[in-house]
């Protein structure tokens, strides 16, 4: 097979599979939810199975784990969740109305200065507006690009079964993958999956921790400063990290915005708010992400941001989780090519001569 018949297959089988997840976006959520979970238990259960359990027992019990904690958490937590949000949500407009006073206030011109010379209390208005009008634009895209094929309720009852049967015939389904490969570019593509696989799991696995610790220093240290919705904050900021810099700031702006309608003028629990996530950043930055992702990654923040964006603008919730391992394997088909480019003749200017008939020694002269 040529290299031009080799690239025009590999981007129409691109093209035929992105094809199919714009039509099948709808329904798709519970199992690539179901895939996404399967992925990140494997490694424990293969150990599990490495010390003589079952595989399917190992499978059944990693997701009967994961199902009792996620009650359990959803029991603990989602009642004081859904409080606070509904809280949130009615103390917004009294928090836009505080942060506009505190800024259009005639005694506190250098506050003015640093916001805007002209602007009015109109200006600010309608500036929180939009955003208020955008998050919540982006919330229903979310939404409606996220439906299962019945309802929500779907999700939680598709995706343990998924997860189920894709864990236990894990290994199996990778052995009959690999069967496919031809055979002369077998070895390219295990290097190929390595490389991809190692760029998945050390961000997948290692930011949801990132993630995990986040949410519960940021919960944990806004609500014991006394922060109004702290832990609702802390914990959404926690979750939002699995976007690099996004997460962090967005709870930076909204923790540091109700500190400020709700301690003003009194400025050392304001001070507190603004250290913890100063001290989030410096432990993500210099602790967390340097032990649990690593650098081997390979995928650059900016990278990384724009394809969340791009595929959750494209497929909603799904695009969100697909964004990850797509983005990992795009990055390492682009440094192979990139690597395949550099080394050959288009590049270096090289000619390849043809091969030199081998002299035969008198002896192997043929009679």
């Amino acid at each position: 097979m040529t290299l031009t018949r080799q690239m025009t297959f590999w981007l129409l089988t691109f093209i035929g599979v992105i094809a199919c997840l714009w039509i099948l976006r709808e329904i798709l959520l519970p199992f690539v939810a179901g895939m996404a979970l399967a992925y990140l238990l494997d490694p424990t259960t293969s150990r599990l199975e490495r010390f003589g359990v079952e595989r399917f027992i190992a499978a059944l019990v990693m997701i009967g784990l994961v199902v009792l904690a996620f009650i359990f958490l959803v029991l603990l937590i989602a009642p004081i969740l859904g409080t606070q949000l509904w809280q949130f949500i009615d103390n917004m407009p009294g928090y836009a109305s505080r942060l506009q006073a505190l800024i259009t206030d005639p005694n506190r011109e250098w506050l003015r200065k640093i916001v805007g010379e002209g602007i009015t209390e109109t200006q600010v208005g309608d500036l929180v507006r939009q955003g208020a009008g955008w998050l919540a634009t982006f919330l229903r895209s979310l939404w409606s690009g996220g439906q299962a094929l019945i309802s929500i309720f779907s999700l939680f009852v598709v995706t343990p079964i998924v997860a189920y049967y894709l864990l236990s015939d894990w290994s199996r389904m990778i052995d009959v993958v690999d069967g496919w490969v031809p055979l002369h570019q077998r070895e390219t593509v295990r290097a190929l999956g390595r490389e991809v696989n190692a760029a998945i799991a050390g961000f997948l696995r290692g930011q949801t921790a990132v993630c995990l610790i986040l949410g519960s220093f940021y919960a944990v240290s806004l609500t014991l400063a006394g922060l109004n919705f702290g832990l609702l904050i802390g914990l959404v900021s926690g979750l939002i990290t699995f976007i690099p810099y996004v997460g962090s700031m967005t709870g930076l702006v909204l923790a540091g915005g109700v500190a400020i309608a709700q301690f003003f003028p009194e400025w050392v629990p304001i001070a507190t708010v603004l250290a913890i996530f100063f001290v989030g950043q410096f432990v993500e930055g210099y602790v967390l992400q340097p032990k649990l992702v690593g650098e081997s990654v390979g995928l650059h923040p900016v990278w990384l941001i724009f394809a969340l964006f791009a595929f959750g603008y494209l497929f909603g919730f799904v695009g969100l989780l697909l964004a990850v391992p797509l983005a990992a394997a795009i990055g390492v088909l682009l440094r192979f090519g990139l690597r395949r480019y550099l080394a050959s003749p288009f590049y270096t200017g090289e000619t390849v001569s043809p091969a030199k008939p081998v002299p035969l020694e008198p002896g192997n002269r043929p009679r």
